[in-house]
């Protein structure tokens, strides 16, 4: 199909049962092997906060030392986000999010050796250096291959990974911590990130021969089936090739939608970097408990995505769902510093984040390619600009957190100032975005 075609929005006459048959073929060849590799990028991402305790042990780490590692991941990701998305849309996302894959293993793997303070700080960077623009990429990829009013779902699929990370990946590391630790002279950490990043190189090699950059690549469409895909997504919104990134900068609200989403990202990095702390500070010891019970919130996080994706595209509305979600964070937040001593009503706690948090994340990327509508490279841009906004809130909450718990023993007081941060944005998406944003997404 000609990209003529494509930009006139010819909208072929089928119906919305042929059309959505056509949206869950794409689905089911293009998400399982996104959704792995997203699995393992969270996962890798989160395993550092279930091998905190014999890290710290090891290396003679304080919190604060702990939670400037933790950051250092994120920096080295900030640094280098915009510039690898761009690279992206010039090479083409199959190869990019290969060597992403790839290399970020490699690094993850490489923490084996780390055996001092400093050699932690350079080897959190470089792995997040070397996952930069992952996450961004992979849902510029989505605008390619999904209709907007199908994206609620979609996007939901993509991060339930990041759910299942924390089901699966929790309860994981609990077993490999405690039952690995010492084979073949190595320490739990150790296999922990071993086990960790070696897959991501096999599953990069995955990506570069089974994903393709363009519809009109996709030899298990028929052309008729590529003609009206490309129909779909081209009627809400055709890519010119000569957006840019500046002009997506300028796109009212686009700045809000950083801010908003930094907010969100403070939360996050709170639970996924602290939760198993939270459980031990509250009486629990064994790694295999703590596991089982960080993987909770995750469980929640995950059918709240399911659900809210649904409701999210059958509604067309996005703001206010997601405005809900972090609402229901908040209010977690609230509860695990009051019930940091009691270790059921905190599990309710991390319950009430998980299902609001976690799950708040896919619902706020359905905003971005509504504001980015039409911008061409400006939207890969524009997407990893608005992610790495958000991934500020990776650098200043494990650091923060860690610095309020060595300096007044406790991390409660950290949890409402992550409360008060999360209802903030509540009142951004409520109040604070444009127009263009308020709008419903209808098929």
């Amino acid at each position: 199909m000609s990209l003529n075609a494509m930009e006139a929005g010819a909208s072929p006459a089928v119906s919305h049962d042929e059309e959505k048959a056509l949206v869950s073929k794409v689905a089911w060849r293009l998400m399982p092997l996104i959704m792995v590799c997203y699995l393992f990028a969270f996962f890798d991402r989160i395993n550092i906060s279930f091998a905190k305790f014999q890290l710290q042990a090891d290396l003679s780490l304080s919190d604060t030392a702990y939670g400037l590692g933790a950051g250092l991941f994120v920096v080295g990701y900030v640094i280098f986000e915009v510039p690898s998305n761009m690279m992206l849309y010039k090479v083409g996302a199959r190869r990019w999010i290969a060597r992403i894959m790839m290399s970020w293993g490699l690094a993850t793997a490489l923490m084996v050796f780390v055996n001092s303070e400093w050699q932690f700080y350079v080897l959190r960077f470089v792995i997040g250096a070397m996952e930069a623009g992952f996450a961004p990429g992979v849902l510029y990829y989505l605008t390619l291959w999904f209709p907007q009013h199908y994206r609620g779902r979609i996007t939901s699929m993509l991060f339930l990974a990041s759910a299942f990370a924390g089901l699966v990946g929790a309860p994981f590391s609990g077993l490999v911590l405690e039952h690995l630790d010492g084979v073949m002279d190595m320490r739990g950490w150790h296999w922990l990130f071993l086990l960790g990043g070696v897959p991501c190189i096999g599953l990069g090699l995955l990506v570069l021969t089974l994903l393709k950059d363009r519809i009109e690549d996709a030899h298990w469409l028929t052309p008729s089936e590529k003609t009206l895909l490309s129909s779909r997504i081209a009627q809400h919104e055709p890519h010119k090739a000569h957006g840019s990134l500046l002009a997506a900068l300028k796109i009212p609200g686009f700045l809000t939608l950083g801010l908003i989403y930094f907010l969100i990202q403070v939360a996050s990095y709170g639970l996924n970097f602290w939760a198993p702390q939270l459980i031990r500070s509250a009486g629990t010891e064994s790694p295999v408990m703590i596991g089982l019970l960080t993987a909770i919130p995750y469980i929640c996080g995950a059918i709240s995505m399911v659900v809210i994706g649904r409701l999210s595209d059958a509604t067309g509305e996005r703001r206010k769902y997601v405005a809900g979600l972090v609402a229901v964070g908040a209010l977690g937040f609230f509860s695990a510093g009051i019930f940091a001593s009691h270790t059921t009503f905190l599990i309710v706690a991390l319950g009430l984040l998980g299902a609001g948090i976690i799950a708040s994340i896919p619902s706020f990327w359905t905003l971005p390619p509504k504001l980015l509508a039409g911008a061409g490279a400006g939207a890969a841009g524009g997407i990893a600009v608005i992610n790495t906004l958000g991934q500020f809130g990776g650098i200043v909450s494990p650091v923060m957190v860690g610095r309020i718990k060595d300096m007044t023993g406790s991390t409660t007081p950290a949890l409402y100032v992550i409360g008060v941060c999360a209802l903030i944005a509540v009142a951004l998406l409520m109040w604070g975005l444009p127009q263009k944003l308020r709008t419903l997404d209808k098929a």
